[in-house]
């Protein structure tokens, strides 16, 4: 029996600090991967190509796509985004556990073909809050943050209720743990120790447990 990794997804409205979060968790265990995404956007800041995400052309994208190449992907603010689907079952196969960094379209895409996917929200603690966070990482005009709030508040917000977790980022070290909180009570399910509770049986010299 072989254990497979588990899958987190991560959503957020855009401002709500959802980046440094995941970046600290990861710094935090070890044993969680970070699922780089595909995007046609253009790197921003010291962004890498291969480290925050894979930056390519829409029309290799849009390749991608008819090639069913994604796990999930959506467009959002005029740029494409997507999991790479052979990555993530690579990953999984091995016994990775692997973090999505996905919006919330993504998501609901990820969790009609993986149910078993564990999805987490991260919610900012007021509309203020956020408005203030997207205008002083000083990375979009006025008009895009205009549109950023105004999805935030009308759709994203309100797409909570289908999370498994709901995190609220008003202090980074407290949301860090809680959130590795979840990642840590998710890996002590009974289904995803069998493997574990297999060979401990075995040792007892009782039977074996079903797969």
């Amino acid at each position: 029996m072989i254990k497979t990794g588990q899958i987190f997804i991560v959503s957020a409205p855009s401002g709500s600090g959802k980046t440094t979060l995941v970046k600290n968790l990861l710094a935090k265990d070890e044993d969680l991967e970070f699922s780089v995404s595909y995007t046609t956007r253009p790197p921003r800041g010291k962004e890498k190509s291969g480290t925050e995400y894979v930056f390519v052309s829409e029309k290799i994208f849009q390749s991608m796509i008819i090639e069913d190449k994604f796990l999930e992907y959506a467009k959002v603010f005029d740029h494409y985004y997507g999991t790479f689907n052979q990555y993530v079952e690579k990953k999984i196969a091995e016994g990775k556990d692997l973090v999505l960094d996905i919006d919330t379209n993504g998501a609901e895409q990820v969790k009609s073909r993986l149910p078993d996917a564990v999805s987490i929200f991260v919610m900012p603690p007021s509309y203020i809050a956020l408005k203030k966070r997207l205008e002083n990482r000083q990375l979009d005009s006025a008009e895009t943050i205009r549109k950023r709030l105004e999805w935030a508040s009308y759709k994203e917000i309100y797409q909570f209720c289908n999370y498994d977790y709901v995190v609220i980022n008003d202090n980074l070290t407290q949301s860090v743990d809680q959130m590795h909180c979840i990642v840590r009570a998710e890996r002590s399910r009974q289904k995803n120790l069998r493997h574990q509770i297999k060979l401990i049986i075995d040792s007892f010299g009782g039977h074996s447990i079903g797969k």
